[in-house]
């Protein structure tokens, strides 16, 4: 006879399989804040590169968390989207905070702005 997955034990397994991809990419992205003086190329193409490369880790933040709260939530379509939204500005306005005590780094608003509508177009532009 087979073991009996508890309720708690089932909700910790829900937890790991949708919210701890949602953390390992805050992590990868708060690593890549934190390298000093990060580049792509050393020609001109290396800051719209950056910014592309901020929209699309920002995108996959927002199909996390998104992915994340359709599977362990009973929210709204309309709720996960805003929250999923509110998420990656909040998260992006922090790593911009983070990113002002790296050498060679510093915050930008319009980073934020950036990564916000990278979100956004991660989420379908709607809900």
């Amino acid at each position: 006879m087979a073991p009996q997955i508890s309720g708690l034990e089932s909700q910790v397994k829900r937890f790991a399989a949708y919210w701890l991809p949602v953390i390992a990419w805050c992590g990868v992205i708060f690593y890549l804040s934190h390298v000093p003086n990060l580049r792509i190329s050393p020609y001109w193409w290396d800051y719209p590169l950056r910014k592309i490369a901020h929209m699309a880790e920002y995108a996959v933040l927002a199909r996390l968390v998104k992915r994340a709260l359709v599977r362990t939530t009973t929210l709204s379509t309309l709720n996960i989207f805003v929250l999923s939204l509110l998420f990656v500005v909040l998260y992006a306005a922090t790593d911009e905070y983070h990113q002002s005590f790296v050498q060679g780094r510093h915050g930008d608003i319009r980073d934020i702005l950036i990564d916000s509508l990278g979100g956004w177009i991660g989420l379908g532009l709607r809900p």
